[in-house]
């Protein structure tokens, strides 16, 4: 079989149906003309015959065909094809390749829950964003797609109506609202144009109910996010463990309650929502089995979409395998480890200069007991909020000095807090990667090393690389090389467009102690 880079033949699609390969889910969907439904490869219907079988690359292509979602192995579950954003420095592109990258642009900026408040207007302030006209968008589009972006925008929002009206117990007009439909009349016409029923029909039609993973939280919204395997589910969760806060997150690493829980801040819409999550993880199901807080309802999608960055959970591990493997050959199931928030991802990478983990923890643990806002939750140990960009641009020279933070690292503070207040800074997935390491590069305190970490698990880059860190370089073995930087990037360049990957591999295979060490000061 091939990877998602290189798009199975139908032959081959019709193999992992049948075998119901679940690393290929999301890959490609089957719509089979006997029924009119369209189908996940992990489906467990009935595999139909290979001449009733119609494949195809995107939920929105079979939507667009007649094909109507399974209720049974539920497509809006199925982890997303991936999107690469290629920067020039990463790879060289054509007029063609340009095409291609813009429109996987588009996509993923339609993926998220905040571009589908509406939708024209919302395509037209897309083009706008991209720099393009309606008209060149909508070509390149659907050259690269097979449909619209308004045909592409419209699935995405169904399909996320239909899984909160499945899992959720929200009301049908909020489930409208925060699936990007104006009104609930506009809502039902164009749910019963496109299913066949209504959202009530649907609601009371039922499916498998969700299996709650044993958790001891009662309360609470409850949904449920597909990855695709090889995944490594206890070494992210080992990652987080190693970096867990004191208040803050809460990781255990037991092999049949593998979860993290942690409190959430979300700024949307002008207004700023806080609650918890517990993350746990269904490996015999491929899946995350996600609890919000009934405090985060408003914002439902937007926890969603940052929990499946968080984790990674739309990799596309075939691709990065066939170009990792032969030197990481351990690390096939690792996947980057993202974040709820950049900027305190941001500002931990920064308190992580040049010392170990475990130093680091202790320095934002300080800072998080200071200036973090206090929250209740029903999970013991967890009760404290990440301090905001405002509280940090608004904290003094000497309560920073008395946590142990030297001088260089307050003025990094500090300019990250004040240039994420006004804007100049966006430190979340499908931001400007190359803008936004210049803009870091510009503030004191932050070299290479901190805006390329920074770049990996805030921005989602897959192509990050921090070359003069000192576990990478002996993973690599380059640190005792006349310039270990130098020769750590050359080896690297091996690796595009999956270097974040190569990182986590060499940090795999480095002793804890090293991990996050510095080379060089900032």
């Amino acid at each position: 079989m091939t990877s998602l880079a290189t798009p199975p033949t139908d032959d081959a699609c019709y193999l992992a149906f049948k075998a119901r390969d679940a690393r290929f889910d999301g890959c490609f969907f089957t719509g089979v003309t006997s029924t009119g439904i369209y189908c996940r490869p992990v489906c467990r219907v009935r595999t139909p015959k290979r001449e009733n079988c119609r494949f195809f690359a995107y939920a929105a292509q079979a939507e667009q065909a007649g094909f109507r979602p399974c209720l049974r192995c539920r497509p809006e579950l199925a982890p997303r094809a991936p999107k690469l954003a290629y920067s020039p420095e990463s790879r060289a592109w054509s007029m063609q390749d340009a095409s291609s990258i813009l429109a996987l642009q588009a996509a993923r900026l339609l993926d998220s829950p905040g571009s589908c408040d509406s939708g024209v207007p919302a395509l037209h302030q897309l083009a706008l964003r991209l720099g393009v006209s309606d008209r060149h968008l909508r070509r390149i589009f659907n050259a690269q797609f097979g449909v619209s972006p308004l045909h592409y925008l419209q699935t995405q929002r169904l399909l996320r109506a239909k899984q909160l009206l499945t899992d959720t117990t929200l009301a049908v007009t909020q489930v409208a609202a925060l699936s990007g439909f104006a009104s609930v009349r506009r809502f039902n016409a164009a749910f019963v144009q496109a299913y066949g029923l209504n959202p009530t029909e649907l609601r009371l039609k039922g499916v498998a109910p969700l299996v709650p993973g044993h958790s001891n939280i009662h309360n609470g919204i409850h949904v449920r996010l597909a990855y695709r395997p090889p995944y490594d589910a206890l070494a992210m969760l080992q990652f987080f463990a190693t970096h867990q806060l004191n208040g803050l997150e809460v990781v255990s690493l037991a092999p049949q309650h593998l979860y993290l829980r942690k409190t959430v801040a979300v700024q949307q819409g002008g207004a700023r929502t806080t609650g918890w999550l517990e993350a746990r993880f269904d490996v015999q199901r491929h899946q995350l089995d996600l609890r919000l807080s009934d405090s985060l309802r408003a914002v439902v999608p937007r926890v969603m979409e940052d929990v499946r960055a968080m984790f990674d959970l739309d990799a596309d591990p075939q691709a990065i395998n066939d170009l990792l493997h032969a030197d990481f050959p351990w690390g096939d199931g690792l996947r980057v480890p993202g974040t709820l928030d950049g900027f305190e991802l941001a500002v931990r990478a920064v308190l992580g200069q040049q010392i170990t983990v475990a130093a680091a923890c202790t320095l934002a643990a300080r800072l998080v007991a200071q200036f973090g806002e206090p929250l209740d939750t029903p999970i013991a140990g967890l009760n404290r909020l990440f301090p905001t960009p405002a509280a940090l641009a608004g904290a003094s020279s000497d309560a920073l000095g008395q946590l142990g933070i030297v001088r260089q690292r307050q003025a990094a503070i500090w300019g990250l807090a004040n240039t994420v207040l006004s804007r100049q800074l966006h430190l979340h997935a499908g931001a400007d990667v190359p803008a936004t390491l210049a803009c870091l590069l510009a503030l004191p305190g932050i070299g290479d090393w901190t805006a390329q970490y920074i770049a990996m698990r805030a921005l989602r880059w897959p192509d990050a690389f921090v070359a003069g860190d000192v576990a990478v370089q002996k993973a690599l073995g380059v640190r005792h090389g006349k310039h270990p930087t130098k020769e750590a990037q050359a080896t690297s360049l091996a690796w595009r467009p999956w270097r974040s990957y190569a990182v986590i591999r060499a940090w795999a295979a480095a002793p804890t102690a090293l991990i996050h060490t510095q080379q060089h000061a900032i």
